[in-house]
């Protein structure tokens, strides 16, 4: 089960949804809807103690209370992503969230922050062991100095560098899973049938 309650530290979210989506046409991934709310708007839905909400990528309507940057170039990738959205931090920590996270919900964000505890930092792994680096929580300070140093282009070269917590978390009763993300069209099926279908939704 997902942690109940309010996450145990302050922390701002940092929602990175400037990517191509290649493996999905093209499109506007966070864009797409899934049980009537898009993709994004289910990303913000699970970190709603954040003190602050910054979405790196165009500024879209249906975010209330959200940030827009834009990482230069755009497109440009996770790294020059996540500079650019972790400036706009003042929190102690930071949750580093993808946009197409259809099952993500606040208690495994709160789940994360307690794992973290005094290290640099968590982030979930699958059910395979496989961590998912942009499902994870970070204290803002060793990660802002971790990007100062680092000239490489890789999230794994960067965050795992910092030895974080690695947080199995269970597959809920319904099969929706904490870390599945929406890279392709059979990845968006899948995720609508495990969220009521809404009207009109292709």
């Amino acid at each position: 089960m997902a942690r109940a309650g309010p996450p145990s530290l302050p922390y701002d979210a940092v929602v990175l949804a400037g990517g191509g989506a290649r493996r999905l046409g093209g499109g506007d991934k966070p864009g797409v809807s899934v049980g009537g709310l898009t993709l994004i708007q289910r990303v913000v839905a699970a970190v709603p103690d954040a003190a602050r909400l910054v979405v790196v990528g165009p500024a879209r309507p249906g975010l209330p209370g959200a940030e827009f940057v834009r990482e230069d170039p755009p497109g440009g990738g996770p790294v020059p992503a996540l500079r650019t959205g972790l400036a706009a931090a003042s929190s102690p920590w930071v949750a580093l969230l993808a946009a197409d996270l259809p099952f993500l919900l606040p208690g495994h964000v709160a789940a994360l922050l307690d794992a973290a505890g005094r290290r640099p930092g968590a982030v979930l792994v699958d059910d395979g062991g496989r961590e998912q680096w942009l499902t994870g929580v970070w204290r803002v300070d060793v990660l802002a100095r971790a990007l100062a140093a680092y000239e490489g282009r890789s999230l794994y070269g960067l965050l795992g560098a910092l030895d974080p917590v690695r947080l199995s978390l269970p597959v809920s009763d319904d099969g929706r899973v904490p870390w599945f993300d929406c890279d392709t069209v059979d990845d968006v099926r899948d995720a609508r049938k495990r969220i009521p279908h809404a009207t009109g939704e292709r």
